[in-house]
């Protein structure tokens, strides 16, 4: 555990809740000159109806009335900076729990498990105590789906190599972000699909009957009802004439009510949220980027404007919640017909603005699976990047391997070596020696380094495969399958995937597990022969001796590896290191003696 990277990821935290604690003031601060000034253009109001005084009445609304606007902005941008500190803590100490308990605040990628994917459900990519869980630092679901596609699937070469540039850079820049996270942090508790109706709000019109002649007339409107109003001072028929006014804004605000409920149903709930993209768009346009992946993702919106165009949307949004308060809704209709100016000029910025958003949006989302990616490399920098095989053959080569999700002081590191080859290794070994543990550790690594992320080794090399696993096979009530069925359906669907032209690399834990012990082993030699008659390419852990002494059958093709044990005063010690040959040892004796079951000899 790297106690210098925890220690910074401290300093950090006590920084962030140290600023969220002045900006919390300040807000209560400002939201209490708000009600002063408030109760100040009450008393105005009085004092003009007392003394039939309209300059009183106009004083104090104009002067008052820019001294609450500004305490209203003033507070606001308090409350966004109380807020963006807050959750900055928050992604910052959750760096120091994903380090230390493997806790995460980010979702855990249940919703992706698939028990029939070829991989993920044997190897722990998702679900609770995850690799899922342990990277991802994607708080839209855009950005889960992204992560979980990459995990899911191996890439091509050069996308991996991008990535993996991608994500050393973005490993130099733990400022940026931690900084985007906290921006994006918002959007863990919105509904999966509100990106989805923010694109198709953006592009169904509203269609507002008499655009056009509204749109000149609350241009004209607050001059036509303050020149009737200062004239009101002079002339009793202009009063007349003022509230006549006043009354026909009133009236045609709510003619269009139903446009501007429309507008607000949707709209009115994403001015924040748009906000928040756009500060991340404006992040990820103004970084220096040298990648070539965070380039061209960069460049794909910096081109377009894109963080400008959705913060003045957002503005605009924000303009029209302004009569949210009663009050103030009502005075910027009576002399502005607020409503319909907003609503009018969000509608010609989505005629303007709404081509490529998804295409901006995608950015986002690719930047949040590089951050997940990046944090592996910032939490754990011992990790290595690993080399991307070529050849005709499976090359899989890694040193001081280990499992990522076993905590490092007590992970066992091993080495592996297929270069540029076909061949099917068979490991034998006792119960709990560590066989599963490392199928699984060359699993979970590989998955890490076909998707572009570092891996918990040395060093590794590994050609671009498609690994099929048959490890936890289960059986289910619901599909009325038995165990051993169970085995035989992933076991055609692995030598089916064997047959394709996708380099396939199997990891097989025990097979045939469902039936006798004769059966076991003549079905299981028979279906290492079909592979080996395929060219397949994987690992075997199996109990069963007899299967190892297929390597003098097929010398060039089967390798035997075994894990054991040593007996010491009759107390079991595990190495958990591989090692060459058939194994010696087996413990089921034993333990079975520890809890009182006695073999005869």
């Amino acid at each position: 555990m790297n106690q210098s990277i925890i220690n910074d990821y401290q300093q950090r935290a006590q920084a962030a809740q140290s600023e969220f604690t002045k900006y919390e003031k300040l807000a209560n601060q400002y939201s209490l000159l708000r009600l002063v000034v408030f109760g100040l253009i009450v008393v105005s109001i009085y004092f003009a109806v007392i003394y039939n005084n309209i300059f009183i009445f106009l004083g104090g609304l104009v002067v008052l009335g820019f001294v609450f606007a500004w305490l209203v902005s003033k507070q606001s941008g308090f409350e966004k900076l109380k807020q963006y500190y807050k959750d900055l803590n928050r992604v910052t100490e959750n760096e120091i729990s994903v380090i230390t308990t493997r806790a995460n605040l980010y979702d855990n990628g249940s919703a992706f498990s698939d028990d029939k994917h070829f991989y993920t459900a044997d190897l722990d990519i998702f679900g609770n105590l995850s690799l899922f869980q342990m990277l991802n630092r994607a708080a839209t679901f855009a950005g889960r789906s992204r992560l979980a596609a990459w995990l899911s699937k191996p890439s091509v070469k050069y996308v991996i190599l991008e990535r993996q540039e991608a994500v050393q850079e973005i490993g130099t820049k733990n400022t940026w972000k931690l900084d985007n996270q906290a921006r994006l942090l918002f959007a863990i508790k919105e509904p999966v699909n509100h990106l989805e109706q923010l694109i198709t709000y953006l592009h169904y019109p509203l269609n507002l009957k008499g655009e056009a002649w509204l749109s000149k007339y609350a241009k004209i409107a607050p001059w036509l009802l303050l020149t009737a109003i200062i004239l009101s001072g002079y002339y009793y028929p202009a009063k007349i004439l003022a509230v006549l006014i006043g009354f026909a804004n009133m009236s045609i605000v709510f003619s269009k009510a139903m446009y501007i409920q429309k507008t607000d149903l949707i709209a009115g709930k994403i001015g924040q949220t748009l906000g928040n993209y756009a500060g991340v768009f404006e992040k990820i346009e103004q970084e220096n980027w040298h990648a070539d992946y965070n380039n061209k993702l960069a460049d794909t919106i910096k081109n377009d404007g894109t963080s400008a165009r959705i913060k003045e949307l957002s503005t605009l949004i924000n303009k029209l919640n302004y009569h949210l308060n009663i009050y103030v809704g009502f005075f910027l209709n009576l002399f502005l017909l607020w409503d319909i100016r907003q609503i009018i000029a969000i509608e010609n910025w989505k005629r303007n603005n709404r081509q490529n958003l998804e295409k901006a949006f995608n950015v986002i989302t690719e930047f949040e699976a590089l951050m997940s990616l990046s944090s592996l490399y910032i939490n754990n920098p011992e990790w290595a990047f690993p080399q991307i095989a070529d050849g005709e053959g499976y090359t899989l080569v890694a040193q001081q391997i280990a499992h990522p999700l076993i905590n490092p002081e007590q992970a066992v590191k091993n080495d592996y070596a297929l270069h540029d080859t076909f061949k099917i290794d068979i490991i034998t070994g006792s119960n709990m020696a560590g066989k599963s543990t490392f199928l699984r550790t060359i699993g979970i690594n590989t998955v890490l380094a076909l998707c572009g992320a570092p891996v918990c080794a040395e060093s590794m090399e590994v050609s671009v495969i498609t690994m099929v696993s048959y490890m936890r096979i289960k059986d289910s009530l619901n599909e009325s399958t038995s165990t051993f069925k169970a085995e035989l359906d992933r076991l055609q669907m692995l030598l089916a995937a064997v047959e394709s032209d996708e380099k396939i690399f199997f990891l097989i834990d025990e097979m045939l597990r469902g039936t006798n012990s004769v059966d076991k082993y003549l079905g299981s030699k028979a279906v290492i022969e079909q592979l080996i008659n395929k060219k397949g390419v994987g690992l075997v852990a199996t109990h069963d001796l007899q299967i190892a002494h297929l390597e003098q059958k097929y010398p060039d093709y089967i390798r035997n590896f075994y894990f054991d044990i040593q007996v010491s005063d009759g107390e079991m010690l595990f190495d958990y290191k591989i090692k060459n040959g058939e194994c010696k040892t087996f413990n089921a004796s034993m333990l079975l003696k520890r809890i009182g079951i006695e073999i005869e000899a």
